[in-house]
């Protein structure tokens, strides 16, 4: 995974001013579209496309200092006007293409990725891998933004909305694995954008028959292979950590790669307030 890492870095380097194309570059590197910008996104901290974007705008720099035709360099850089050029040259620099030339800066550049794996072993991650028939997933689902860091209180505000009776009445339908109350995100960007939209799902896991009773949204879920992670601590501090690691350790040196599909987290103890927790990251994965 590494390798590839690097070697998109390096496509994307010599055919900047291009359009790319994940997908098939991804099938040359022997992954997926999906896996590969999931993987970028954790180890580099932002989506693929903010990468090529900045990367694009620190080269461009150097041909609006040149004092080229600034439609022409536009259009090298895949932009249909100086506006919009303009527009992803401000989001990067911090200033327009004309302050730029005026004053000969403020640039901010965006050096060239080199990923690089430091295996260090000492965090043993609590894993399983499982295959799991198709099932369903029954809750009340509701479009939040993603949250990286801390409580999503868009997620907390959807939970806190639901009757006690409604959370004892989901845990009594579940019926197959995970088992319990479940946090369920689907349909999430594959570059993990932080503020982009999922959709997350309070409910339960039951079986590819059983009906969807009234008032519930559902979430159907093909069958394949799991790679379940426990983790215990602070809440939800604990959960995310885990998450990361899955990017930097885990999937770097296990032949597994992630595959679409929603992420479950099952709830398996907590404190009363919720403090701090036992929980399992449901992650789809295939072999790589």
């Amino acid at each position: 995974m590494i390798s590839a890492l690097n070697q998109l870095v390096d496509f994307i380097e010599e055919h900047l001013t291009e359009e790319i194309d994940i997908e098939d570059l991804a099938v040359s590197l022997g992954t997926t579209e999906y896996h590969l910008r999931r993987m970028f996104s954790s180890l580099a901290g932002m989506p693929l496309s903010e990468y090529v974007r900045r990367r694009r705008m620190t080269v461009a720099a150097t041909d609006v200092l040149e004092r080229g035709e600034l439609l022409a360099i536009a259009v090298r850089y895949g932009y249909g006007s100086t506006e919009a050029f303009s527009r992803a040259f401000r989001s990067v620099h911090g200033v327009g293409p004309s302050d730029v030339r005026r004053d000969g800066g403020p640039l901010r550049a965006q050096p060239q990725l080199r990923f690089r794996l430091t295996v260090e072993g000492k965090t043993a991650m609590n894993t399983r891998i499982t295959d799991r028939p198709a099932f369903r997933l029954i809750g009340h689902s509701v479009r939040v933004p993603l949250i990286h860091h801390g409580p999503n209180p868009h997620i907390q505000a959807h939970i806190a909305s639901l009757p006690a009776a409604e959370h004892a009445r989901l845990k009594e339908l579940s019926n197959t694995e995970p088992e319990g109350l479940l946090q369920v995100s689907a349909d999430v960007d594959p570059d993990y954008t932080e503020g982009s939209e999922l959709t997350y799902l309070h409910g339960v896991a039951v079986t590819e028959r059983t009906p969807v009773h009234g008032g519930l949204d559902a979430i159907e879920v093909p069958a394949g292979t799991w790679a379940v992670f426990r983790a215990e601590g602070a809440y939800p501090e604990v959960l995310q950590s885990t998450w990361a690691s899955t990017a930097t350790d885990w999937f770097p040196s296990n032949p597994w790669r992630l595959r679409p599909g929603p992420s479950i987290v099952a709830v398996l103890d907590r404190s009363a307030d919720f403090s701090t927790a036992s929980c399992e990251l449901w992650l789809p994965v295939e072999r790589a």
